[in-house]
């Protein structure tokens, strides 16, 4: 866990990269999961507006992120850039405060990534679903 004076908050340049690196692996999880559901399919096919199914992508990424957030305060992705998810007690995230965050940060998302931009604007570099989420990411410096 990231100590108070042994942190800073996440740039937006690190934060990106992290996404990117969380995206790769989430994509993976999405097709290895998808893979399970196509014997069960009638047709061995998906189709691309099944509401069952995308609504099973939205779960299988809710927990990729929040059981990681909450178990250990970072995703695989983040781990590769030594970003945490910390509340503001400096704790992981709980269940609650996790699941605040996914789902704003899919607002972020909706709102063409300008949740995301915020970052570069805010004083504390924090995005949209930092400051509804009462979250922050922040990078541990060497000790």
């Amino acid at each position: 866990m990231p100590q108070e004076n042994k942190h800073t908050n996440c740039s937006f340049l690190r934060r990106l990269a992290a996404i990117f690196y969380d995206s790769l692996l989430l994509f993976s999880v999405l097709f290895f999961t998808s893979l399970i559901l196509i014997p069960l399919s009638v047709d061995g096919a998906i189709d691309s507006g099944n509401i069952a199914y995308n609504l099973f992508l939205l779960i299988i990424c809710y927990l990729y992120f929040c059981w990681q957030w909450t178990n250990g305060g970072q995703t695989l992705g983040m781990r590769s850039w030594n970003i945490y998810v910390v509340n503001s007690s400096n704790n992981y995230p709980d269940w609650q405060q996790a699941s605040i965050r996914f789902i704003c940060s899919l607002l972020s998302t909706f709102l063409v990534g300008l949740g995301f931009l915020w970052s570069i604007v805010d004083r504390n570099k924090l995005a949209l679903h930092d400051h509804l989420s009462k979250t922050r990411l922040v990078v541990k410096q060497p000790e």
